[in-house]
């Protein structure tokens, strides 16, 4: 079934995965620079498709056109399509249509499909993707249900249908896409608590993750999480409720942001705005507007990110929960890093490690890179807009909307290697090293 992608010489599953998402986006980048794709009927500058392809299929966000106003009705299905692909991984839907066709499911299959989910085996995996499947047009139907109760009276049936699902889906997928123009996402939906609590819990859901999103189904059965489930919605919680106070304090008497609202609606707005780094990209207030504060904050939650296995990007709160763990257990004289009544490998820390420093390095060096060629953007507005790429969250300051060629590509490669991840990239261009079986004399040296 991969056949069209795993030719001589053989490529592993990591090579398959990162060669798929490059293929879907360039059919993205071609479809969108059709003239029947925007509004005018006239062709779209091929970086810019390339850039909004880029940012579907990576569940990113960033525009660098106006999606309500560019596009038309086909254009905008198709980055709603691009979107549900990227989000769900394009292999759960080829091996959807291979089991639709009768075809069989090979164990190289079963190990892209395992690379693809972030799975721990894979046995069961041809179920789990019927499950997710089906777990994933059930709430993006009941969302779309939720959120048409507003649309519908305000754009008509025929639209408020569309923009339900679209917006649906771009929520579920912690995409962040919205139709409603002039970049204004939903700012002007931060009164609107339907909208906002429903778009909410279809990010929270989405960036929970396949695996954990099962285990809370049949907790009823088995009566137990595992630590991975645990660690989830542990870090979860940690963060969202963090994040809320932080936000409601910090812009609670910022004009530009929370400042002239009541206070139900500097509560929603707060919740909201810890919400949606974690990464989905829609704003009810003013980003730009924040404070620096407002910013960093920000920041630091896209940077952290969703569940690994999950629609979302970002560094994933089980990396952090390793990372914040084995600080503890420093901290605490203790040899091993455990949580939960559980100990984690050595292996998986230093996995973590090696995963934040990449990633640092990454969100670093492309802030950089932008200062020098965006000379006249604050630094920490590309800081923010850098995270935001990497992170896949979407989130901007304006930034991406007026920037030069070069920072198009720059952020272009940045949403790829934050959605199919950087250290998944650094596999697929090199072989894994065997085990030395030479060891070297222990060295002492001083830190600190």
């Amino acid at each position: 079934m991969t056949d069209i992608l795993v030719k001589k010489p053989s490529l592993n599953a990591v090579q398959v995965l990162s060669m798929g998402f490059a293929l879907v986006i360039l059919v993205g980048a071609v479809l969108l620079s059709l003239p029947i794709s925007s509004a005018n009927r006239e062709s779209t500058n091929f970086l810019d498709s390339l850039f909004i392809s880029t940012s579907a299929v990576c569940v990113t966000g960033l525009v660098t056109l106006d999606t309500g106003t560019h596009w038309s009705n086909f254009g905008k299905t198709v980055i709603m399509l691009l979107i549900e692909t990227g989000g769900l991984g394009f292999m759960s839907f080829t091996i959807f249509i291979a089991i639709l066709l009768g075809k069989k499911i090979t164990l190289k299959d079963r190990l892209i499909i395992q690379e693809s989910m972030n799975t721990f085996n894979i046995q069961g995996l041809v179920k789990m993707v019927k499950y997710v499947l089906g777990f994933t047009i059930v709430i993006q139907i009941c969302g779309a249900v939720l959120l048409s109760t507003q649309f519908i009276p305000q754009f008509g049936l025929k639209t408020g249908i569309f923009y339900s699902i679209f917006h649906s889906i771009s929520a579920f997928c912690n995409a962040g896409f919205d139709l409603f123009g002039d970049y204004t996402s939903l700012v002007s939906y931060s009164s609107n608590s339907t909208v906002l609590l429903t778009i909410s819990a279809l990010i929270i859901i989405g960036g929970l993750g396949f695996t954990v999103s099962l285990e809370i189904f049949n907790y009823s059965k088995a009566k137990r999480l595992s630590t991975h489930s645990k660690i989830v919605i542990y870090i979860t919680a940690v963060l969202i409720a963090f994040g809320f106070i932080f936000m409601l304090l910090i812009e609670y008497k910022n004009p530009e942001t929370l400042g002239s609202m009541n206070f139900r609606d500097k509560v929603l707005n707060a919740f909201f705005a810890s919400v949606s780094p974690r990464t989905a990209g829609f704003n009810s207030i003013s980003t730009d507007g924040m404070t620096t504060a407002g910013k960093l904050m920000t920041i630091i939650l896209m940077f952290i990110g969703g569940a690994s296995g999950s629609t979302a990007g970002g560094l994933k709160v089980t990396t952090f929960g390793v990372l914040a763990f084995s600080l503890v257990s420093v901290l605490k004289g203790r040899e091993d890093t455990e949580a939960f009544g559980r100990r984690f490998s050595k292996e998986t820390v230093y996995k973590a490690f090696t995963l934040f420093s990449i990633a640092i390095l990454l969100v670093l060096t492309v802030t950089i890179v932008l200062t020098i060629t965006e000379p006249d953007k604050l630094f920490i507005n590309l800081l923010y807009e850098a995270t935001s790429a990497f992170a896949t969250v979407g989130l901007t300051t304006g930034v991406t909307q007026d920037i030069e060629t070069t920072s198009k590509l720059i952020l272009i490669i940045t949403m790829y290697l934050g959605r199919v991840g950087p250290l998944t990239v650094i596999l697929a261009l090199v072989n894994r090293k065997k085990n030395n079986r030479l060891k070297y004399p222990e060295a002492k040296i001083l830190i600190g």
